[in-house]
């Protein structure tokens, strides 16, 4: 039969018809399209066209493969069927709309057959894949999407279907349909004999869904079609949480504090963002996965991780005119996410991991709080019981460099007994961190890990009162400039002391420390977290074989696992963990102290939970007698959820049960020296 393209329509030849429906949809879509980069590149410069092929690698995993997406096995699974489909499939859209001149004309003979058979696949799984959605949405509604407007995502799996069932038909209706390699489309021609009227309704239909499909992408948050790709390709490629200097020089290392030139600190307007930073707003699907394991968010807070996103894009659609015109609107950025919502941040990043399109939620919200904190010193009422505590704690790092605001002379301390170097070059420096170093729980820390290394036979020294606070809580709170003070200082001293290899208990030590010092200086420092020395301790032979009594767990710190990609010295160095938690690893749940919330007063509505009791209440469900931590703020956090719900299981922290494994071995070989039976308390 003839093409329906080619047809007349009363005095109305097809690729009349066809043209106009086109030019409406391709002008609105090409329109749209460039408003919003529009919108986009009027944020601040940003180098991202560094690396090349480790970024075209990371598009062909992350946004081709799925990788990301294909974390969540059922809507991963469901989402990629459609993406895939739709890149195998769009090459016929182009063969439609010119009656097969591209199939038939361009196509070479010998590819015509297979590129049926991809063509129709990609229509076919395209097909499964909504089917599978649409039943999701509808019958097995999931728990995030219950009482929310499902119209938008509805009607667009309708339009997708309506292009795919239609594709069959508009197939059987052509000359010679293959059952090699058009199956589908041959066994609609066989089966139900379809009339022209049948073929040339199901093309138009088809054509008008696809011109729907683009009106509507730039309008919903299928606009993140276009914008994934772009999204990905300039991710950041910088560790984890690694936060910008206020000034970068030419070599993008920081300007140091006596050459800066500022005029303004942070991002309180849309355009303090950078561009990569907005495009976030439009890539972003709505999959809410940050939002289902932000900490904040779970604990009943303002701060709902893909609303802050959304407010990006929302934000500079309300404002077009008023930025487009290089004004600044009377709203600005941090009235749009809201105070409440920027405090309740713990910077655990979970969010940037569950990201299946690499979206960047927790900087928008820092560099937020460094306006806050550097320029604007007021805060909302509803913060401010929450950030009193916080002030307090910076007025402690500026007099004492400590957040306890304890005599920086008494740092040192906890190693008297010790006798361990002070002060001067050894070829491992313990940074022992304000909490090992104050803490009275935390001192046992500091402690068994400096016996620990001189059991392995190492030359260890600490820094005692020349230690200052690596500047993490100051730096997450939004105090830039008082981190980059204490950040300077310490590098002026292990310059001074010939510092090289650094040993930290503290994750957000051994993350500041070994990432972020490097903008100031610190490139040549090795910084480790010292389970990562014990276990390479323990598998050089220097230190006794790996175990621990009773059953333990283990709580991933966010700074260790999640952001250091630490996750299995830990676990080795004890000998393994019998129970893991059901949200571990760079999955794990935040213990709630991070991004200075642990200086902070956390407030929770009734019916929630503090963030600490939730993770708590995880680690009890696994009947362990022990959790095992990592990290001075998780062990204080843990330990107070465990006591709120009543738990009697202990917390220790790694150092602590390596240590009383090798005393009880060492009891042990004592014991057999002297032929009296063994009775040494580990």
């Amino acid at each position: 039969m003839e093409h329906p393209l080619t047809m007349n329509y009363g005095p109305i030849p097809g690729w009349a018809i066809l043209g106009v429906i086109g030019l409406v949809s391709i002008t609105f879509f090409g329109y749209q399209v460039a408003k919003a980069t529009r919108l986009v590149m009027i944020g601040k410069p940003d180098n991202r066209f560094d690396n090349w092929p480790a970024r075209i690698k990371e598009v062909a995993t992350g946004w081709l493969g799925q990788k990301k997406v294909l974390e969540d096995k059922v809507a991963g699974g469901i989402h990629v069927l459609m993406f895939w489909g739709f890149l195998m499939l769009s090459s016929d859209m182009l063969d439609l709309a010119t009656a097969n001149w591209f199939s038939h004309n361009v196509l070479p003979e010998l590819l015509r057959g297979p590129w049926n058979l991809m063509v129709e696949t990609g229509y076919t799984i395209a097909l499964i894949g909504c089917m599978a959605a649409l039943t999701r949405r509808v019958v097995f509604t999931p728990e995030k999407l219950k009482g929310k407007s499902q119209v938008e995502g509805n009607a667009i799996l309708l339009l997708i279907m309506t292009i795919t069932v239609t594709s069959f038909f508009v197939e059987a209706g052509e000359a010679g349909v293959s059952s090699t390699y058009e199956p589908i489309g041959a066994w609609v021609a066989d089966t139900f004999d379809p009339s022209t009227n049948l073929v040339v309704g199901s093309y138009w239909a088809h054509m008008l869904a696809i011109a729907t499909f683009m009106f509507l992408i730039p309008l919903s948050k299928h606009m993140h079609l276009v914008m994934a790709f772009p999204n990905v390709f300039f991710h950041d490629m910088r560790p984890m949480a690694t936060m910008e200097p206020l000034q970068t020089n030419d070599e993008g290392k920081a300007v140091l504090l006596d050459e800066l030139d500022l005029e303004s600190f942070g991002t309180a307007n849309y355009t303090d963002l950078t561009w990569r930073n907005l495009i976030d707003g439009w890539a972003c699907t709505s999959c809410a996965r940050c939002q289902d394991v932000c900490p904040a968010y779970a604990s009943g807070k303002a701060l709902n991780p893909m609303e802050i996103i959304h407010d990006v894009r929302h934000y500079a659609n309300d404002n077009y005119t008023t930025l487009m015109a290089g004004e600044t609107p009377e709203e600005d950025i941090i009235a749009r996410f809201g105070e409440d919502a920027i405090w309740a941040c713990t910077t655990c990043h979970a969010c940037v991991e569950a990201c299946p399109i690499y979206i960047d939620h927790v900087p928008k919200l820092t560099d937020a709080r460094r306006h806050l904190m550097m320029e604007r010193m007021e805060f909302d009422e509803k913060v401010e019981p929450t950030i009193m505590p916080l002030m307090a704690t910076i007025e402690n790092l500026e007099s004492d460099s400590n957040p306890y605001g304890l005599p920086s002379h008494e740092r040192g301390d906890w190693a008297a007994d010790l006798d361990v170097k002070v002060a001067e070059p050894a070829e491992y420096i313990y940074f022992a961190g304000c909490a090992a170093s104050f803490d009275e729980r935390n001192k046992k820390v500091a402690r068994d890990t400096i016996s620990i290394m001189k059991e392995a036979g190492l030359d260890v020294g600490i820094l005692g009162m020349q230690e200052g606070c690596t500047g993490d809580a100051a730096r997450r709170a939004g105090n830039e400039y008082l981190f980059q003070m204490l950040a300077e200082t310490n590098l002026a001293t292990f310059e001074e002391i010939g510092v090289k290899k650094i040993v930290a208990s503290c994750p957000h030590c051994f993350h500041t420390l070994g990432k972020e010092y490097k903008d100031y200086g610190g490139e040549d420092i090795e910084v480790m977290h010292h389970s990562q020395l014990i276990n390479h301790l323990q598998i050089e032979g220097k230190l006794p074989e790996p175990k621990h009594d009773g059953s333990v767990t283990y709580h991933d710190p966010c700074y260790l696992g999640r952001i250091g990609g630490e996750l299995d010295a830990p676990r080795n160095a004890i000998g393994g963990v019998d129970i893991e938690t059901e949200r571990t690893g760079k999955s794990s749940f935040c213990c709630g102290a991070g991004g200075a919330q642990m200086w902070m007063e956390e407030h929770v509505d009734e019916g929630y939970d503090r963030v600490n009791v939730i993770r708590s209440k995880e680690l009890a469900e696994t009947g362990a007698d022990t959790v095992a931590v990592g990290c001075p703020f998780c062990s204080t956090m843990v330990t107070d959820g465990l006591s709120a719900i009543g738990s009697q299981m202990e917390v220790k922290d790694i150092a602590e049960i390596v240590w009383e494994q090798i005393k009880a071995n060492d009891a042990a070989i004592e014991a057999k020296k002297t032929d009296i039976p063994e009775t040494a308390e580990a």
